[in-house]
């Protein structure tokens, strides 16, 4: 079992990873071996919550396909192991931020005291652009 939260975790059959060869430079190491990790997660097929699915398929993100599969390619590390564990490290982080509901905004009102100290502040910025202007001559 893949432990996601206190409530949530997901059997590891249903997380299907496969590896495959490293891009870019690195020499005979690279060429050779199969270190990159290619982890495949169906949204729709897998055992999660469906409020978390609903979350999941409709949120706009761009490791998850318009299918409902997260594709996940993990290369950054030299052993297949390590690389296995920041693929899943990076589906956990992926579903736990996905599936956070965010608190709904209570409407609040400005205090009485707020209104006053806005309108004495808006008066003496008035005042003070008022005085800016061209002095005028009465003298003549």
């Amino acid at each position: 079992m893949i432990s996601i939260s206190h409530r949530l975790s997901i059997p590891e059959n249903e997380v299907i990873m496969t590896a495959i060869r490293s891009q870019g430079a690195g020499g005979q190491h690279v060429n050779k071996t199969s270190t990159a990790i290619h982890l495949r997660f169906d949204i729709a097929a897998s055992s999660l919550p469906e409020l978390d699915k609903a979350h999941l398929l409709g949120r706009n993100h761009h490791l998850i396909t318009p299918e409902g599969i997260v594709i996940i390619k993990a290369q950054s590390h030299r052993s297949q192991d390590m690389n296995r564990e920041a693929a899943l490290a990076r589906l956990v982080s992926l579903i736990r931020e996905l599936t956070v509901v965010p608190k709904s905004r209570k409407a609040t009102k400005p205090t009485r005291a707020s209104k006053e100290r806005r309108l004495v502040s808006k008066a003496q910025k008035s005042q003070t652009k008022a005085r800016r202007g061209k002095l005028r001559d009465y003298s003549q």
